[in-house]
């Protein structure tokens, strides 16, 4: 049967904004509570050891609060830099229901590519059987035409997210359909393994519902386009716009929204 996909909602950009003032504002945790509010099912961070947005006490804080999903975002092999304590070592302490393990570089501007399995597999399986351990789903970021997407599923991982970016940019272009048949064809790949499919990266108010028609996509994140809407319409009726379209695509699939 199908699913509804599920909007988790990314705040990097709120405490971005947050940590250009010492006021604390705006809250991050505050934000998290409007976005719930109106409708989001879960809550993404991304914290990174220069602390340029979510800090470890921002994790800790929404760990402490949040009744919806918590996902946890990050390159697992980053170690403590300062008051910030690693990236395993954040997770393990908070527990969260997901982890997304991204291969970031510190000096990135944001996350540009997925994994390459065949270099990294054997180094992510322990800390994947040790997350899973944990109670932890883990989900590995991957590029749609990646070749590894079968081994995600070898080494253990519950889902994969296809990092979205080439997606948006042919949005709009003669180039669209092809582009999004590749994603299209990257999620059945998926599902035959066993894996779930998360979405997420560039995604908007306008690309977001073709790529929520993709059959059992269980997760989007989003942040930038979404706070970026927030500003001119307000962050509970931003959240409740990119929540209308996927319970929207949910009921054109014959499901009902979570």
């Amino acid at each position: 049967m199908p699913i509804a996909t599920a909007l988790s909602v990314n705040l990097n950009k709120i405490a971005l904004m947050r940590n250009s003032r010492l006021s604390g504002i705006p809250s991050v945790t505050e934000a998290a509570r409007v976005a719930i509010a109106h409708g989001a099912d879960g809550i993404t961070v991304h914290p990174r050891p220069d602390l340029r947005h979510i800090r470890p006490s921002d994790v800790y804080e929404l760990a402490a609060m949040l009744q919806v999903e918590f996902n946890i975002e990050g390159n697992p092999f980053e170690g403590a830099m300062g008051e910030y304590p690693g990236f395993l070592e954040l997770v393990r302490k908070v527990r969260p229901a997901q982890c997304t393990l991204v291969p970031d570089a510190q000096d990135q501007l944001t996350s540009d590519h997925g994994w390459d399995l065949q270099q990294h597999g054997q180094q992510l399986k322990p800390i994947i059987d040790e997350l899973k351990a944990r109670g932890i789903r883990v989900s590995l970021f991957m590029d749609a035409d990646s070749d590894d997407i079968e081994l995600a599923a070898a080494l253990g991982a519950d889902r994969i997210e296809l990092y979205t970016e080439s997606y948006a940019d042919a949005f709009g272009s003669e180039q669209q359909q092809a582009v999004f048949e590749t994603f299209l064809n990257a999620a059945e790949r998926a599902q035959a393994a066993g894996l779930g499919v998360n979405a997420g990266h560039d995604l908007n108010l306008d690309n977001l519902a073709l790529m929520a028609s993709i059959p059992n996509l269980e997760e989007v994140s989003i942040g930038h386009a979404l706070v970026a809407d927030a500003l001119m319409m307000g962050l509970g009726d931003a959240v409740s716009a990119y929540k209308a379209i996927l319970v929207k695509a949910g009921l054109e699939s014959g499901v009902e929204s979570n």
